[in-house]
């Protein structure tokens, strides 16, 4: 394995490897490495994404004085000592653990510590829990799409199975989480009909704003009629699988020679990624079914995030919306310290992507200003 070759990185980016991690060798893409004693920006990408999904914030950073960096998380990428079989232990893949991961790279560059842990989708919750553990080593922190509302409750409610009330409905359903903790999902994905290009393609379609079904609306409460009105790749047909499930939303062929925000050679990139499969990405999902780490989370009970925070996003991001009242809950009982959501016009779920100059415009300010 090598690093991402540099004829394919953005000026001013790199690749490398940095080993002895919490037993992973990690692969990063930084700029502003050049010049000793800059402030570190550490991104945290999501699903289904990479470091390569920062290629368009880590210049920025970089110019505006920053050292920034993106690694390829655990489970995902050109990342290394993971397990990702199904039957795997998935201990590892639990947000504490996730969390050292990146406490680990920060050290292992040198910092005590970093202006701003910066996470999007799934690396959001990775972020926030970052900063709820270790507010000394992160002195701001910035959630992208997905919204964080605190810890689990001690003692909490009894986990809700939605499934069972999406499956009864007229038009049965599912949730996407429940089936990318299935056994058929990496397969799916990885062998889907459409060959992988053309699944992930449609995919990142279907969820971003070039979509016209994504204009996202609160929902009234966490029930299976309110669940259903999401779109499809949040709240799947019962009994199609994703490849199926996006393979109705590709874009003609005119649609994707118009994308800017996703060329077809970027999107190799990803192609050529996870050809090597998706279970270390889904194991992630898994964990959020598994009780004991649930216990685990509850340590942290009632404990709120102090340091200055930042929420931005797609205004046509159904992520916002598809956990009802999280918005308004992750400023009321989980950060202390955050004004009101930046919400981009123009992007979906891949805000860094498809409006990287107003989410650099929006972290740089961010950053002046704490």
């Amino acid at each position: 394995m090598t690093p991402l070759d540099a004829s394919i990185l953005p000026a001013g980016v790199r690749a490398r490897f940095i080993p002895n991690i919490n037993g992973l060798t990690m692969h990063v893409l930084e700029a502003g490495f050049e010049t000793p004693g800059r402030e570190c920006v550490l991104l945290l990408h999501g699903f289904p994404e990479l470091a390569w999904s920062w290629r368009k914030i880590l210049p920025a950073l970089a110019r505006a004085g920053y050292h920034a960096v993106a690694p390829d998380q655990r489970g995902y990428g050109r990342t290394t000592g993971w397990a990702a079989e199904y039957d795997d232990d998935l201990a590892p893949y639990r947000m504490a653990n996730l969390a050292r991961d990146a406490f680990g790279l920060v050290r292992a560059l040198g910092y005590s510590e970093a202006a701003c842990v910066v996470g999007h989708d799934f690396g959001a919750s990775v972020a926030a829990w970052s900063a709820l553990i270790r507010p000394d080593i992160y002195r701001s922190v910035v959630l992208m799409s997905a919204p964080f509302t605190g810890p689990p409750a001690l003692p909490g409610p009894p986990p809700t199975d939605i499934d069972p009330a999406l499956a009864a409905l007229a038009r049965p359903r599912k949730h996407y989480q429940r089936y990318y903790s299935t056994r058929p999902a990496n397969t799916d994905m990885l062998n889907a009909p459409q060959g992988l290009p053309a699944f992930l393609r449609a995919y990142y379609h279907h969820k971003s704003a070039d979509w016209p079904g994504n204009q996202p609306f609160p929902l009234s409460g966490w029930t299976a009629e309110e669940l259903a009105k999401m779109p499809t790749y949040y709240v799947m047909d019962h009994a199609q699988d994703m490849a199926e499930t996006v393979a109705a939303e590709m874009p003609s062929p005119a649609e994707i020679a118009a994308n800017r925000w996703l060329t077809d050679p970027e999107l190799a990139i990803y192609a050529s990624e996870f050809a090597r499969g998706f279970q270390g990405a889904l194991n992630w999902y898994r964990c959020r079914f598994e009780p004991r780490f649930t216990a685990e989370q509850q340590l942290y009970a009632g404990r709120t995030i102090d340091i200055p925070a930042l929420f931005i996003a797609g205004r046509q991001d159904w992520g916002i919306e598809q956990s009802p009242g999280a918005l308004a809950r992750m400023r009321s009982h989980a950060f202390t310290d955050m004004p009101a959501p930046i919400l981009i016009d123009g992007a979906g779920h891949w805000v860094q992507q498809e409006q990287p100059q107003a989410v650099t415009a929006a972290l740089l300010a961010f950053l002046a200003r704490v």
